[in-house]
C-alpha cells in the first residue's frame, strides 16, 4: 500500500509539472504567433502519426532509456554524471574502432564484438570521470564536461585525421560500414529489435541492482550519508568507482548501438546529445526508475515530431527542446511548492 501511494504521489506531481508546461508552452506558441492546440497536435502527430513514425521514435526512445537507466546507477550514490554525453560519445568511437579493422564485413560475432568495445569505451570514459571526482577531487560535473569536450574533439580529430574517408574529409563521417556489420532493423523500418531488447534488458537490469541486491543498497548508503557509509566499511569512493564504470558501460553500449544499428559510421554529432536529454528524463522521474521508459517516450515523440514545425508552421524545432527544459522546471516548482506547503503545515 505504502509502494502505491507513492506511486500515485508520483504520478500525481507529473501530471500538475505537465499541467504547469503546457500552460507556459501555450503561451510561448502565443508570442511566436503559432496556434498552440495546433502545434502541439502536428508536434505529436509528427511522433507517432504513422507506422514509420512510431519506429522512429522507438529508435530515439532505445539510447534514451539505455542512458538514463544507466544514470541512476550514478544517481543512487549522489553523482551527477553529466559526463554521460562524453561516455556515449567513447563508446561510439571504440565500437568504430573495433570494426575498422574488417572493410570486407564480417559476422554476428564482429557485431557482439563491437558493443562490447563500445562498453568498455564508456566505462573507460566514466572511470576516468570517477578517479578525478575520489583522487583528484574534481566534482563529476566538471571533470564530466571537461571530458565531454575532450571526448567531442577527439571525435572530430578521428574524422578529419586518421579515420578521414578516401579523398574527403567532411563532417558526414566516417567511411560507411560493410553492410554485414549493420545491425538490421525490421523490413521497411527503422526499428532495430536486438537495441530494443537490449534497451528492455537495461531498465529491468538496473531495476534489479537497485533494489533486490546489497550492492545497490550500498550505494543508496553512500548517497544518503557517505561518512556513515565509511564507518559501515561499504568503502564510498569504491562504490563511487563501480557506479561510474557501470553507468559509462551502459551509456557506451548506446553509442555503439549508434553505429552498428543507426548511422552505420562515426559521425561528429553521434551522441545527438542524447546525454544531456536523458538527464533530464531522470530529474524529471525523480530518479524512479518506473518513470523511466514513459518519460523516455514523451521525450522521444518530441524529438521526432519537431521535425515537422518548421515544415508545416516555419517554426523552429528547438520548440521541442523548449518543452523538454519547461517539464524539468515545472518538476522542480512542484517540489519546491509542496517542500513549501509542508513547512507551512509543520509551523502550524
Amino acid at each position: 500500500m505504502f509502494q502505491a501511494a507513492r506511486f500515485g504521489l508520483s504520478l500525481g506531481r507529473l501530471a500538475a509539472a505537465l499541467f504547469i508546461s503546457f500552460v507556459i508552452t501555450t503561451l510561448i506558441l502565443l508570442v511566436a504567433g503559432a496556434p498552440p492546440l495546433h502545434s502541439l497536435v502536428i508536434l505529436f502527430e509528427g511522433g507517432l502519426g504513422s507506422a514509420a513514425k512510431v519506429t522512429q521514435t522507438i529508435a530515439v526512445w532505445i539510447p534514451l532509456v539505455l542512458c538514463s537507466s544507466a544514470l541512476l546507477l550514478t544517481f543512487a550514490p549522489g553523482l551527477w554524471n553529466i559526463g554521460v554525453e562524453g561516455q556515449i560519445i567513447l563508446g561510439a568511437i571504440f565500437a568504430t574502432g573495433f570494426l575498422r579493422p574488417f572493410p570486407a564485413g564480417g559476422t554476428g560475432l564482429h557485431l557482439v564484438g563491437a558493443l562490447a568495445a563500445g562498453m568498455i569505451g564508456g566505462a573507460l570514459w566514466a572511470y576516468l570521470a570517477g578517479v578525478l571526482r575520489t583522487w583528484g577531487r574534481v566534482h563529476e560535473i566538471f571533470g564530466g564536461l571537461g571530458l565531454n569536450f575532450v571526448a567531442l574533439g577527439l571525435t572530430l580529430w578521428l574524422i578529419f585525421g586518421p579515420w578521414r574517408r578516401p579523398g574527403v574529409a567532411s563532417m558526414s563521417g566516417t567511411e560507411p560500414l560493410h553492410h554485414t556489420l549493420w545491425l538490421k532493423g525490421l523490413k521497411g523500418l527503422s526499428l532495430n529489435p536486438v537495441s530494443l531488447a537490449l534497451a528492455i534488458l537495461a531498465i529491468f537490469f538496473v531495476i534489479f541492482l537497485l533494489r533486490f541486491t546489497r550492492w545497490g543498497l550500498s550505494l543508496k548508503a553512500v548517497g544518503q550519508n557517505p561518512e556513515a557509509a565509511l564507518l559501515f566499511g561499504l568503502k564510498p569512493n569504491r562504490r563511487i568507482l563501480e557506479a561510474m564504470v557501470a553507468c559509462g558501460a551502459l551509456a557506451g553500449l548506446a553509442g555503439g548501438l549508434q553505429v552498428v544499428g543507426v548511422y552505420h559510421r562515426l559521425l561528429p554529432a553521434i551522441s545527438s546529445n542524447y546525454g544531456y536529454t536523458a538527464l533530464l528524463v531522470t530529474m524529471l522521474a525523480s530518479f524512479r526508475p518506473h518513470l523511466i521508459p514513459p518519460i523516455c517516450l514523451f521525450f522521444a515523440v518530441l524529438n521526432v515530431g519537431s521535425i515537422q514545425l518548421p515544415l508545416q508552421l516555419q517554426l523552429d524545432s528547438s520548440l521541442s527542446g523548449v518543452i523538454q527544459g519547461v517539464l524539468v522546471l515545472a518538476v522542480f516548482l512542484v517540489h519546491g511548492l509542496e517542500e513549501h506547503f509542508r513547512l507551512l503545515r509543520r509551523k502550524r
